[in-house]
């Protein structure tokens, strides 16, 4: 622990974690590894050039839970939802463990963003160091498509770059 936060203040980056056999099942927002087995890694460059070209983007952040201690009655609105223009917004899809109704919107989307076809390309992204997209990413390819990209600066790279940003709202399932 305190290696990394020497080298986390020195500048240094540390070596991303290797990737796992399985789904990432906790601790979501920490470095994930530069790869992902059978898709493609893209930067920020190329993410712009695939958005450009129509490519589907799936965003998979969670969408915040309504706080369990407000008060019967009271009016609940989402925070707003900044992310890249023309994306998907899979609500949830990112976690390791899907509930089946969560797992059937996730395939439903998917197929219907692809007109069924498994051979066409999607880019999967969340925020930087975040495993929900390489998690989604990942089990969009145990569903067989072949054309997966991993986008994993995301919105944050994304925004770097000073890139537009819209407001989206979770697909409907």
């Amino acid at each position: 622990m305190a290696l990394a936060a020497l080298l986390l203040a020195s500048g240094a980056a540390a070596a991303p974690p290797p990737e796992p056999a399985g789904y990432r099942e906790d601790d979501f927002r920490s470095p994930t590894p530069a790869t992902l087995q059978g898709a493609r890694v893209v930067t920020t460059e190329e993410a712009e050039a695939l958005w450009r070209a129509g490519v589907p983007f799936i965003d998979v952040m969670p969408r915040p839970p309504r706080p369990a201690a407000l008060p019967p009655g009271t009016i609940w609105r989402d925070p707003p939802h900044e992310s890249i223009p023309h994306a998907h917004w899979l609500a949830n899809t990112g976690f390791g463990a899907l509930a089946p109704e969560t797992e059937a919107y996730f395939r439903g989307a998917l197929d219907r963003l692809t007109g069924g076809d498994k051979a066409r390309p999607l880019v999967f992204f969340c925020l930087r160091h975040c495993w929900m997209s390489w998690n989604a990413a990942k089990r969009a390819l145990s569903y067989g498509y072949t054309q997966v990209i991993w986008f994993p600066d995301g919105s944050d790279g994304w925004s770097d770059a000073a890139l537009p940003l819209e407001r989206l709202q979770p697909v409907p399932p």
